[in-house]
């Protein structure tokens, strides 16, 4: 049976890397998908990986109906065997909504790729909502670390090097971007809560407050 599959994960867990991987092995096979995006580091209409791998894809804005979409295609003469969302954290409940009836109405599988939480540990609404109507949802194995080595869980956004917790759900950045714009970085639980990342842990090393000191010894007492 057609599942809505939702994969999951922190940033840099390899999220598009398997989308990318999933059409790779089903066009291989003479299938062809539909292939959606939204906001990805490439630019609009791009679907791409942190290893440098890109396809192109349908940009999803926020008035775009998944539904509508397909089955437009498939009127005019097209064929997609089965669909691919990636940052799929960034749609609406409503295209959620609309990517279940193409499971459900057309009878195609649906690969959704997102994060769970945003920067401040809040689900996505996007995120949410597959959740609720996925068939099934998976984490991705590909372990993203903290920079303590730790497994990391959670997203931080950063602008110049430091977390906040402020601002706009959504703004574009990445893991790899420079310290002095926004950007974002995966931290484990304990390192988010303490808004420690990795500039501020480099920082804080180089302080003389945190290094051992060592007291040197004085003469022995005679006394």
């Amino acid at each position: 049976m057609p599942e809505l599959v939702f994969f999951s994960g922190t940033m840099d867990c390899g999220k598009s890397t398997l989308a990318l991987q999933i059409e790779h092995n089903r066009s291989a096979r003479g299938l062809q998908g539909m292939i959606y995006t939204r906001d990805d580091r490439a630019g609009h209409g791009k679907l791409s990986s942190r290893l440098g791998l890109v396809t192109e894809a349908v940009e999803a804005v926020a008035d775009l109906d998944f539904y509508a979409h397909v089955v437009g295609v498939l009127t005019a003469g097209g064929r997609a065997d089965y669909v691919i969302v990636d940052e799929a954290q960034f749609l609406t409940p409503r295209q959620i909504d609309q990517l279940a009836r193409v499971v459900d109405d057309l009878d195609l599988d649906v690969f959704a790729f997102g994060i769970t939480t945003d920067f401040r540990s809040k689900l996505f609404p996007g995120s949410q909502r597959l959740v609720e109507l996925a068939d099934r949802v998976e984490v991705l194995q590909v372990e993203a670390l903290c920079w303590c080595g730790a497994r990391a869980t959670h997203n931080a956004r950063t602008v110049g090097g430091e977390m906040v917790v402020e601002g706009a759900q959504v703004v574009v950045g990445d893991v790899n971007g420079p310290e002095s714009e926004v950007g974002y970085e995966v931290l484990c639980r304990r390192h988010h809560r303490r808004r420690m990342t990795a500039a501020a842990a480099r920082a804080a090393s180089l302080s003389p407050d945190v290094l051992p000191v060592d007291t040197p010894a004085g003469p022995p007492d005679r006394t």
